[in-house]
């Protein structure tokens, strides 16, 4: 055979970059599953999947993209890789230079002409949703021939892009990887000469869609080191302002067929966490209670099931439903956001915070909840960002998510917040800065108490100090005035140990208007709760007793190995019993033999 008359088939590369390497990317996997079922028979192409991590050295990243020998790289990006995917595109084209490059995505997508005018290497730019638009330009690409070794030319790349829906692409094109310069008047032009395709009508079936994990129907996979994403639906139907999913009211399920089907897949695999995408998982209490119902039928022990849910608006049916779950089968997220009620009114959300407020103390507490918060919403300053700050945490969530307000293109919130004098971060992930409402200042302190909630109260460490230190003073004020310590001691300077955050707090109870003597007897009994020490620090009153705690070892028939038992144990003298309910109200020398989770296996 001729060198002429060999077949080259056209590659093509699906590159993520997630947050974490335990993070999986549904939107690429589902186009690449999507694309690969439906090729045309006799199709010239080859798909392959990367998913590299917003950590990974970018040399290393693009290297093995270019180890790839793609024809074509298509890049899914979000408010938080966007850098990142701009720095690989860039580059892309000096390893592969024939590459045609395009991105989609919630942030490229809403934002194409941007990005189109700023990264000479982006060919495209994939609005919407991305299954059908990219089988299409695949199979029209294939038509052509078009491979690295036989390059379409930039007109006609142009001529088939405006041919097929949803997608933006430039009009006069840059012709050779010679004319990247940044100050040419090509370059220039190109960046003029931006257009978009036409809508592409959204997918109505979603049950079109294939799996997209096949590895786990392999044995290909670990099971304990990925977090799987899936969707049931999409589309949402609520306008919340600073919210893209608010731009697609259209909501669309998969049957529950299909999603039974789906989930057994990952229940058969044993895989340790699923992540339901659904903007609002519980919109039919009829399809939404049956797939809770399918879980807990068929669960096999292991898999944790994560939603999103609008807490409001559970049933009756489903509240009653939940009683019956089990620890380790479910966590909700639950947006509140604030409790202000002109605050939500302006964002579009439903200001029936009492319902809401009902239905999560209704909630068992063998469901992980996860409440979220905002700050730098309209109408919200300090104080009354402090009144939802209590507001959440006197519903006491496992988790609370102190998040800040993103001003994203393409929301009702962008509007406003332009009109309004709100400063925000100029590129992605486009955070505010200040408000009408909230200085820089203030944001900058509310960071600073986002690290204390993340220490004090989603790691539970201090369970037992904060459950009194909470049950007696606002939650809020703790935090404010602790903060404002904080910041004077350097605190949020470095990175600072778990053994840090005991003696600061054992400092800062001086400061606190409480019974100062509970205060460290609690602070002492969360601090060997976090395990067995191999020495105590100077501001722990250690009380042990050899003898008394060999004597406590074997009334429990804990003593099989003398060497095992006191490695695996700790004994300790309190002066309150501080493993009840009140230990305020229960002032007496208490002694606790306390057995770590090895010795309790």
């Amino acid at each position: 055979m001729l060198q002429n008359d060999i077949m080259f088939s056209m590659k093509v590369h699906f590159a993520a970059v997630n947050a974490s390497y335990m993070h999986t990317c549904l939107a690429i996997r589902s186009i690449e599953s999507f694309v690969r079922e439906n090729l045309p028979s006799g199709s010239n192409i080859e798909l392959s999947v990367g998913e590299y991590t917003i950590n990974e050295p970018h040399v290393d990243v693009i290297r093995k993209i270019a180890e790839t020998h793609a024809d074509m790289v298509l890049f899914s990006t979000y408010i938080w890789n966007a850098q990142v995917c701009e720095n690989l595109i860039s580059d892309v084209k000096n390893v592969l230079p024939r590459a045609v490059v395009g991105a989609g995505g919630p942030e490229f997508g809403y934002a194409a002409e941007k990005y189109l005018g700023k990264l000479d290497a982006l060919d495209f730019v994939i609005f919407g949703e991305g299954e059908r638009t990219v089988l299409d330009v695949l199979v029209e690409l294939d038509k052509t021939g078009f491979t690295n070794q036989k390059v379409i030319s930039s007109n006609a790349l142009a001529e088939l892009f405006k041919t097929i829906p949803g997608i933006y692409y430039r009009k006069a094109f840059i012709k050779s990887e010679n004319d990247f310069s940044s100050g040419s008047d090509i370059s220039r032009n190109a960046r003029a000469a931006i257009s978009f395709s036409n809508p592409r009508p959204l997918i109505e079936n979603l049950d079109e869609l294939p799996f997209s994990y096949p590895e786990l129907l392999t044995d290909r996979y670990e099971p304990d080191n990925k977090i799987y994403y899936y969707e049931s639906s999409r589309g949402c139907p609520y306008n919340c302002s600073y919210c893209l999913s608010s731009v697609d009211k259209t909501v669309r399920f998969k049957s529950t067929e299909k999603v039974f089907s789906e989930l057994k897949i990952f229940l058969d695999a044993n895989v340790k966490l699923v992540k339901f995408v659904d903007r609002t998982y519980n919109l039919n209490p009829e399809r939404y209670i049956s797939i809770w119902k399918y879980i807990l039928e068929n669960h096999n022990g292991k898999t944790m099931f994560h939603f999103e849910i609008e807490a409001e608006y559970l049933s009756k049916e489903a509240l009653e439903f939940l009683q019956k779950v089990p620890s380790g089968v479910m966590q909700f997220e639950i947006g509140v956001q604030t409790s202000n009620k002109k605050t939500l009114k302006a964002i579009n959300r439903s200001d029936n915070i009492e319902k809401l407020a009902e239905n999560i103390r209704q909630i068992p507490r063998t469901i992980h909840q996860h409440l979220d918060l905002i700050a730098g919403l309209p109408y919200e300053n300090l104080d009354s960002f402090a009144e939802s700050f209590d507001f959440v945490m006197s519903l006491r969530p496992d988790a609370l998510q102190l998040g800040f307000l993103k001003v994203l293109n393409g929301t009702s919130m962008h509007k406003f917040a332009t009109e309004n004098n709100y400063k925000w971060q100029t590129n992605a992930v486009y955070e505010v800065f200040s408000t009408p409402f909230m200085s820089f200042d203030d944001m900058m302190f509310l960071k600073d108490v986002e690290t204390l909630v993340d220490e004090f109260w989603n790691k539970h460490i201090f369970d037992n100090t904060t459950k009194y230190i909470f049950d007696t003073v606002s939650p809020f004020a703790f935090f404010k005035g602790f903060c404002t310590f904080a910041r004077e001691k350097g605190a949020f300077t470095q990175a600072r140990r778990d053994l840090y955050w005991f003696e600061l707090l054992h400092e800062y109870f001086d400061k606190m208007n409480l019974d100062k003597l509970l205060l460290s007897n609690l602070l002492r009994y969360d601090f060997v709760l976090t395990g067995k020490k191999g020495g105590f620090p100077s501001w722990y009153d250690h009380r042990y007793d050899k003898e008394r705690h060999r004597e406590l070892l074997e009334e429990k028939g804990l003593l099989h190995s003398t060497r095992l038992a006191f490695a695996l144990t700790e004994y300790e003298v309190f002066d309150f019993d501080v493993s009840t309910e009140v230990p305020l109200e229960n002032k007496k020398q208490t002694e606790i033999l306390i057995e770590y989770e090895a010795q309790k296996r």
